[in-house]
């Protein structure tokens, strides 16, 4: 089965599609990729702060245009596949395709919806959005088969287009994997609680959006004044102020505004706990987001809010708090400090989940199942 994986997506700034690929590619799917990159970052913490493609508009439409006529050209010299599937933000690259691949099954990457980004970016739908939205809803009636990356988000579609959507979870890509084992961290129980010679190591990283709730992780900070904690935050984004501002001056909390994708997993993969999202928002409470992933790969042990798609896939190998109260998250983060034993056993179970569900040949497995339906190549 040969699938050729199109579109403008941005693998630097979105994961999700270099995980598909490795995922379809170690499934033993033959694939073609055919990409035209073009900035789609949004505030995505996965660039340095300054490198921003700047301009009106009409000149993000023509480098759009221009995204769209290279990714034509590219196709038609690539061998005829019997599948395509158009990347995270695929949903005008998804009309070229159709053209180009009148009589082949299309496959919708619908990882987030025009909705979602304004809830997670905490802009308030306007008249663009109502477009955006038009644009959306066509692109979804022009794929065969949708994915999305939770029960909750393929609850969101149409009736009429939830059968025609598949669950393909987020994962992590194999580098993350890579760091934990690299830094090989003991997962046996420290001999004592934290203290200032060795500090509960706590991790949060991604956009400052309400989805994330970075605040709570602030005002969680804040009630632990003088416990041995040492706090990395890295990110930027809307509610990065308002956080900073919560935490207060405090030396055992790090910031840095951005990280290089080369360089993050290592650095996730020296610290004790991982933190996911804490936001009350819809989109946050439909989420599992790519930190949760990343971090259990990398051999975290997972704090994160008490949702319902988070604790299905979770389980046990997970804290959870309930989302918006920092007081829980605080006492969670205190408790933690003093039980080292439990530390290492949400460390263990956290990495053994992820290398059992989270590796880009699993998380596919459901895409390639109807993939072989689809094209009649099933074994």
């Amino acid at each position: 089965m040969r699938v050729m994986v199109f579109g403008t997506y941005d693998t630097t700034v979105h994961p999700r599609v270099g995980i598909l690929v490795e995922g379809l590619q170690r499934q033993g799917v033959d694939v073609v990729v055919c990409n035209a990159a073009l900035d789609q970052e949004d505030l995505s913490s996965a660039r340095p702060p300054r490198n921003r493609q700047g301009g009106s508009r009409t000149k993000a439409r023509v480098r759009h245009a221009a995204r769209l006529g290279q990714l034509a050209a590219r196709a038609r010299r690539l061998p005829k596949p019997d599948a395509v599937l158009c990347g995270y933000r695929g949903r005008v690259d998804i009309q070229v395709a159709r053209r180009l691949f009148p009589h082949v099954p299309l496959v919708l990457d619908h990882l987030e919806s025009v909705d979602d980004v304004a809830d997670r970016t905490g802009r308030a739908p306007r008249a663009g959005l109502r477009l955006a939205m038009r644009v959306e809803a066509s692109a979804i009636r022009a794929a065969d088969l949708v994915l999305v990356d939770t029960e909750e988000h393929r609850r969101m579609l149409a009736p009429a287009d939830r059968q025609r959507a598949v669950v393909v979870p987020i994962g992590a890509a194999p580098h993350w994997f890579d760091a934990g084992r690299d830094v090989g961290a003991d997962l046996e129980p420290a001999p004592e609680p934290a203290s200032t010679e060795h500090p509960l190591r706590i991790v949060a990283y991604g956009l400052y959006s309400p989805v994330q709730g970075a605040p709570v992780i602030g005002a969680a900070l804040r009630q632990l004044d003088g416990y041995p904690l040492a706090v990395t935050m890295v990110g930027r984004g809307l509610q990065l102020q308002r956080t900073r501002d919560l935490v207060g001056q405090d030396p055992r909390v790090r910031w840095h505004a951005w990280v290089p994708g080369s360089e993050l997993p290592r650095l996730v993969a020296r610290h004790d706990v991982c933190l996911g999202v804490f936001g009350t928002g819809a989109k946050a409470l439909r989420v599992v987001p790519n930190k949760v992933f990343q971090g259990a790969a990398a051999g975290c042990a997972i704090v994160t809010s008490d949702t319902a798609p988070q604790h299905r896939l979770l389980g046990g190998a997970a804290r959870f708090v309930p989302a918006g109260n920092p007081d829980a998250l605080a006492d969670t983060l205190r408790r933690l400090a003093g039980h080292p034993a439990e530390v290492a056993r949400l460390r263990g179970a956290a990495v053994e989940l992820a290398r059992e569900r989270f590796t880009p040949q699993s998380v596919v497995e459901p895409l390639v199942e109807r993939l072989e339906l689809m094209v009649g190549k099933g074994s």
